[in-house]
């Protein structure tokens, strides 16, 4: 005997489905008849769940903010510097990245720039907070003497977004043939070394090795 899924149940396998056919197909080509035909709904039955695709969105974007923040919490679980503490937010933002590559595929689209402001609003108020979070480290790696005094914290942050972002393109069109993580690392390494003075700190000294 089958057993119904829960409405809940049902939404979170419509949004995973949403994620999921973002990738492969991309989001401006999603309609809901094929998001109905990947998890086995009717159109009539998927608007049960969600009535209008506004509805539907906004549950993306929900999953992703979910995803993003749990991924930066667990980030900053250690005391480590505060210079550490950004090597390891800015990799958990890649390694999110790489195992949900929708999420590029999401905030570059037409479906995002032009067409859904509901949507572009949530992945602004995420961006927002992940420059909060890294304006704040920068911030305190300047208090102690990790990162120059002379830098503006938050356009430090500004540029490792923008590292991030830029990354995570050429990651996308080059056929995802290198390790994202691995390369912001690098990347984010060489970025900082502006910043403090000509001194590494122990993480950098670690991956220069």
């Amino acid at each position: 005997m089958r057993t119904r899924k829960s409405a809940e149940a049902r939404k979170a396998e419509i949004v995973d489905a949403v994620l999921r056919l973002s990738d492969t197909r991309g989001p401006d080509r999603l309609t809901t008849e094929t998001v109905a035909n990947a998890v086995g709904l009717t159109q009539p039955g998927l608007f049960r769940h969600f009535p209008k695709k506004q509805n539907l969105w906004e549950a993306v974007a929900g999953r992703i903010g979910i995803l993003m923040e749990t991924a930066w919490t667990k980030s900053q679980r250690n005391k480590a510097p505060a210079v550490e503490r950004i090597y390891s937010l800015v990799g958990a933002q890649m390694r999110l990245i790489q195992s949900t590559p929708a999420i590029p595929a999401i905030l570059f689209s037409r479906e995002l720039h032009t067409k859904n402001k509901v949507l572009r609003t949530a992945f602004l108020r995420l961006m927002g907070r992940f420059h909060r979070l890294v304006t704040d480290m920068v911030t305190q790696a300047s208090e102690a003497n990790e990162l120059s005094k002379d830098v503006d914290p938050e356009d430090v942050a500004y540029l490792i977004i923008g590292l991030v972002q830029g990354l995570a393109v050429r990651w996308s069109i080059s056929g995802r043939n290198f390790d994202l993580a691995e390369e912001g690392n690098r990347l984010l390494r060489l970025q900082l070394s502006g910043f403090t003075n000509g001194q590494l700190t122990a993480n950098d000294e670690r991956g220069a090795q």
